[in-house]
């Protein structure tokens, strides 16, 4: 299943974007993403483009790694851009069947959208990919830490979102065996057509749940076991510090989101 799904995971390397704090890479990702909710012209897109697969360079994971991950959601991407383009008013209308109209301006949103989804997909492919679980765990709950004040329980959230992530390539595994499963009693669901295909993922899905809930129970008790509680006072075996090259990195991405800024607003 690595070979399918790579969202979640981590892939070792040494590069620049690896040995970023993972503050730096949270917060980066959360304002590049803020900024491309500005994007307008083919131009903005473009140099958002550009910084994206500047990065992935820097991070020494193949362009074709970063791509896959964007297999999952394919059909959300494909649906959204068809959506978009026949269902965008405008006035110049490429081909319209009753209510239906494809329009140019249709298709130019729905190709942005797609592409900004595609960009927001990269970046969070790159944090992950780059960032070690328990390093990102670590790095949320130092940024939400000022949250603690007002009782909100930041050690339990951190946990909860990195299991959740972590747990897309478990559950993606579990689906391939179930599927496996029911392909060597002679089912294969494969073979069928879409329609069909996706009538016959209905009963995949009650196992599937089952066993993502016993997973769940299975992790509840390992953290009850190790006595873990609700997290607060324990200490960490990796202690955060922002270096040189963490200032330099998040000063690069503020430049870059100040002259995108500049660009839309233009």
């Amino acid at each position: 299943m690595q070979k399918n799904i790579l969202f979640g995971q981590f892939i070792e390397q040494d590069s620049l974007i690896h040995r970023l704090d993972p503050r730096t890479k949270l917060l980066g990702m959360v304002l590049m993403m803020v900024s491309f909710l500005a994007l307008r012209t083919w131009v903005d897109y473009a140099a958002a483009t550009a910084f994206v697969l500047i990065v992935m360079g820097l991070s020494h994971i193949s362009t074709w790694m970063y791509l896959r991950t964007l297999k999952p959601v394919w059909f959300i991407l494909v649906f959204t851009w068809t959506y978009n383009a026949i269902l965008t008013p405008g006035t110049t209308i490429l081909w319209s069947w009753s209510f239906i109209s494809l329009t140019a301006e249709g298709i130019e949103t729905g190709t942005t959208v797609v592409w900004r989804i595609g960009l927001m997909i990269l970046l969070a492919s790159i944090l992950t990919l780059t960032t070690k679980p328990l390093a990102l765990a670590l790095g949320l709950e130092k940024l939400l830490s000022p949250l603690s004040r007002l009782h909100v329980p930041v050690e339990q959230i951190s946990l909860m979102v990195v299991i959740a992530i972590r747990f897309i390539p478990t559950i993606m595994e579990e689906l391939e065996r179930i599927m496996l499963a029911q392909k060597a009693r002679g089912y294969d669901i494969t073979a069928l057509k879409l329609p069909k295909r996706l009538l016959a993922y209905i009963p995949i899905v009650v196992p599937l749940f089952m066993t993502t809930i016993q997973r769940a129970e299975q992790l509840s008790l390992a953290i009850d076991a190790r006595a873990y509680g609700n997290g607060k006072g324990r200490s960490s075996y990796r202690v955060l510090r922002l270096t040189t090259t963490d200032f330099r990195a998040g000063g690069c991405t503020i430049g870059f989101i100040f002259v995108l800024l500049l660009l839309t607003g233009g």
